[in-house]
């Protein structure tokens, strides 16, 4: 028998943690604990009991023992976040789980929500954010890369270092036009502006959310709208990023006036435009990087927060374009 296939039982400790936090609802998370290592887990007493191949046990203690610490300080984290501890500790040979108290973290007020990074590269995302007055997040769907940066924009209005917020998309992704659809002006660039509106709503409240659209502290509009206006005392997000094109991303950036910060975010495989190399995020990518102010942030398939599935089929994709680019 090999030595990573040697049978062992490991105990950790669980006083002070809460019991259900650590079990999850119906043991949901010890049973994904045993999906994803292989190794029986059982909660007894002020402990943990972990019983498998030494080699699967010692992958799991790491992402239990982080588990426990959470638990320990009440802070939430759900089942699908273990797969993302796992990733973590095997991507960084067992050190890739922060403790809480390294985390990134952002509050809001008058919300019981807290906005914690889910993976390393979430946390380096939130940190550039909230050290750089440019930041471009790179990465695929699923990623948070919107959702973190409207919560960072949030934290910024109200503790008051910015009087406003712009939140942008190219309205359509392959030429903003607009005239077919049916509605008024702003019924008919809605429907590609939503994905905003459900970053705030699910932060704060509607009514809130409403509040702020009409007194225009919180903007929603089309990339296009931002021609020949100078973005001053703002938090400005440009979403989508991957379907502005180069002229309109060299215009969205020279809006930027006094004591604003932007966030650009994008999917450099998910663009629209007719021709992939008219993408401004891939110009901005190469053109900005190393400008001192400026960060470029990546994001891949481990940072997904979506469905578990989500991680899975954005890695088949690249992988059948490897294959189809090397036959």
């Amino acid at each position: 028998m090999a030595n990573g296939d040697t049978m062992v039982e490991h105990r950790l400790d669980t006083e002070g943690a809460d019991p259900l936090m650590l079990a999850g609802v119906n043991d949901r998370n010890m049973n994904e604990l045993t999906r994803l290592f292989s190794v029986r887990v059982v909660m007894r007493g002020d402990h943990v009991i972990l019983t498998g191949a030494l080699a699967s046990v010692e992958r799991a203690v790491p992402v239990v023992q982080h588990m426990i610490e959470l638990s320990r300080l009440r802070a939430p984290f759900d089942t699908p976040d273990i797969a993302r501890f796992a990733d973590g500790v095997d991507s960084s040979g067992g050190n890739g789980v922060l403790h809480p108290s390294d985390e990134v973290r952002i509050a809001l007020p008058g919300s019981r929500k807290v906005i914690v990074p889910k993976s390393e590269g979430q946390r380096s995302y939130l940190a550039a954010i909230l050290e750089h007055d440019i930041v471009i997040g790179i990465g695929p769907a699923g990623t948070g890369k919107t959702y973190l940066a409207v919560a960072a924009a949030l934290d910024a209005l109200y503790k008051k270092r910015v009087k406003r917020i712009i939140l942008a998309r190219p309205a359509v992704e392959a030429g903003e036009n607009l005239g077919f659809l049916p509605g008024d002006l702003q019924e008919k660039v809605d429907p590609y502006l939503r994905p905003l509106y459900d970053a705030l709503e699910d932060m704060i409240p509607q009514e809130r959310v409403r509040r702020a659209l009409e007194d225009s502290t919180i903007e929603i509009a089309p990339l296009a709208y931002m021609r020949g206006r100078t973005l001053g005392d703002a938090f400005v997000i440009l979403d989508e990023a991957q379907n502005a094109t180069r002229a309109q991303m060299k215009m969205f950036l020279t809006r930027l006036g006094l004591n604003s910060r932007v966030v650009i975010t994008g999917d450099k495989t998910q663009i629209d435009l007719p021709k992939k190399t008219d993408s401004g995020l891939l110009e901005v990518e190469q053109i900005l990087g190393g400008i001192e102010g400026i960060a470029v942030s990546y994001l891949d398939a481990r940072d997904v927060i979506r469905h578990r599935l989500v991680k899975d089929i954005i890695q088949a994709y690249a992988r059948d374009e490897v294959e189809g680019s090397e036959s």
